[in-house]
């Protein structure tokens, strides 16, 4: 086996030219940082043999001469902070071939089915997506921006897998699958493209390297580089894919057409997993601890809901790619916890304030927990406002609610509050303002707590955020339904429940009520509870009873 890839190749000598395109961008660069010293040699040179006698060469060969200096001063530190800065790396979590043998042994086979070096390691991103990535500073081991294109090249990248795959998928839908992604080691190794992707990684390193610092003069000239040979860096990346695809083309290529369905349909259910399921549990400081086995119950409940995936769950019969590794239950907290981090800002450690959680714990200590948080909060706003808990509306008095008043946190109180004719509109308004505000306080007094845990890895922001920030009128609707759910609860005989796909769900009778959120509407945003009460009637829920908030 070469190791290198064909340069024949198709897409090869494309990405080749492109890579000389750009390695000329590195030595245009290099050239006109030595300019100034060139002419001072020449200079210096005429002045010692008396080429150059006389004013005013003495003055100019030493203004030459200090400019030259100058230039090769700045151009030092610029290549040296090219040469060193650590490009950004995608977190992941490594999976040793202890952890794998299996794994391994699959991508081996690939690759010497393709012809292709063997990725150097193998990691796992809590992510649909699969993708080679190059730890090492291909411009350091290369010599930086001086080095030329005939350089060998480093250690073959990382293979990047997204952890989703290994639960959904199959074996054979994840060989199928990872082949064009292994197959791009081929062309990855020619030494102008590795090199050529080395400088680029390095400016762009270097572009963050002067930001963090402040220093311009070290960030522009990177980023003008970067300008420069952006087009033909993207176009060596397409003739790169290019030439992996046309490589993986004999190796099953049928199953693959398959599994790229399994690619959509497990990034849907994915999404839903983590936005429905995943987030609520994050905001109150749990994380789920084995997401990849939830994806699995997600994405066989769509299959189930989606006519187009009929015949979706047959496949649950083979053997399911995450067999392949030795210890799967460890591996998934693993990229469990690196998805909170991710994606919502947590601490990379579990601690007393950030626990895993287990499916079977789920609703009593996230659903639960969560709508009877919420509740509090929603009436702590309700003092705040200085709405009175007596006397009830005389359209509450038939409704059982005494006379004297409301005892203790009622759901009685917030329709009264809500469904005022009187004060439609505005009333909501400033609950929906109060709860807003309240949120952003607890979350700016919660933001220092994770900044003490930066040492361990915790991020103050999520790196990618699942959703953006949730408008007044939403919180205070999301507020009013933990309300009605405490409620329901509490005098009704309902209980918290998950649904894969939908997240936190209210069970009636073991049965899911899903025509809640249109009467919560109905009362926050045309100021009519009417609906809502029917609603409560009907599953015989006492608006007027307290409600349990903690």
């Amino acid at each position: 086996m070469s190791g290198t890839g064909s340069i024949s190749e198709v897409g090869v000598p494309s990405a080749r030219s492109r890579a000389l395109a750009v390695l000329r961008v590195r030595s245009r660069a290099l050239a006109v940082g030595l300019l100034p010293a060139a002419l001072a040699v020449v200079l210096v040179t005429a002045r010692m043999t008396g080429r150059l006698a006389g004013d005013p060469w003495p003055a100019v060969t030493l203004a030459v001469c200090a400019v030259a200096a100058l230039v090769l001063l700045v151009g030092g530190v610029f290549a040296a902070v090219v040469l060193r800065a650590s490009p950004a790396v995608t977190p992941t979590v490594p999976l040793s071939e202890a952890a794998a043998p299996d794994l391994y042994r699959l991508v081996r086979d690939l690759a010497d089915r393709m012809d292709v070096p063997a990725p150097s390691a193998i990691a796992l991103t809590p992510d649909c997506d699969s993708w080679l990535e190059d730890r090492t500073h291909a411009a350091h081991r290369r010599g930086g921006i001086s080095a030329g294109p005939e350089s060998a090249p480093g250690a073959a990248p990382v293979l990047v897998i997204g952890s989703p795959f290994l639960w959904w998928m199959r074996v054979a839908e994840l060989r199928a699958v990872l082949a064009p992604v292994v197959a791009g080691t081929g062309p990855s190794a020619h030494p102008d493209i590795a090199d050529a992707r080395g400088f680029v990684r390095g400016l762009d390193a270097a572009v963050d390297v002067g930001g963090r610092t402040g220093l311009g003069w070290i960030a522009a000239p990177a980023r003008l580089l970067l300008r420069l040979c952006r087009v033909d860096a993207a176009e060596m990346e397409r003739g790169v894919a290019a030439a992996a695809s046309e490589r993986a083309q004999g190796v099953d290529y049928g199953l693959r057409i398959a599994a790229q369905e399994q690619v959509g349909l497990a990034y849907a259910g994915w999404d839903r997993l983590l936005t429905r399921v995943a987030l609520p549990a994050w905001r109150m400081g749990r994380w789920p601890a084995h997401l990849d086995a939830g994806v699995v119950s997600a994405l066989s409940e769509l299959s189930r809901r989606d006519r187009l995936a009929e015949g979706y769950t047959s496949r649950l019969g083979e053997r399911p790619a995450c067999d392949l590794l030795e210890q799967p239950g460890a591996v998934d907290e693993a990229t469990s916890l690196l998805a909170a981090r991710l994606f919502h800002g947590g601490p990379a450690e579990a601690g007393p304030q950030w626990s895993p959680v287990d499916w079977t714990a789920y609703p009593e200590e996230v659903v639960d927990r969560t709508w009877r948080a919420e509740a509090a909060r929603l009436h702590a706003a309700l003092d705040a406002l200085a709405v009175p808990t007596a006397p009830p509306t005389p359209a509450a008095v038939p409704r059982g609610v005494a006379v004297g008043g409301f005892a203790g946190p009622t759901l009685e109180r917030v329709l009264t509050y809500l469904g005022d004719p009187a004060g439609a509109g505005a009333a909501g308004e400033a609950l929906a303002g109060r709860l807003s505000g309240d949120l952003a306080r607890e979350e700016g007094a919660a933001a220092p707590a994770a900044g003490a845990g930066k040492a361990r890895g915790a991020d103050t922001l999520p790196l990618f955020p699942l959703q953006p920030p949730r408008s007044g009128r939403d919180l205070l609707a999301d507020h009013v339904t933990a309300m009605v759910c405490c409620a329901a609860v509490d005098s009704a005989g309902a209980a918290p429940g998950l649904d894969w796909l939908d997240g936190p769900v209210l069970l009636v009778g073991g049965d899911r009520r899903s025509d809640l959120a249109p009467r919560v509407l109905c009362l926050v945003e045309d100021g009519d509870p009417e609906p809502l009460r029917d609603w409560l009637a009907d599953l015989g829920v006492r608006p007027e009873k307290p409600v349990r908030l903690v």
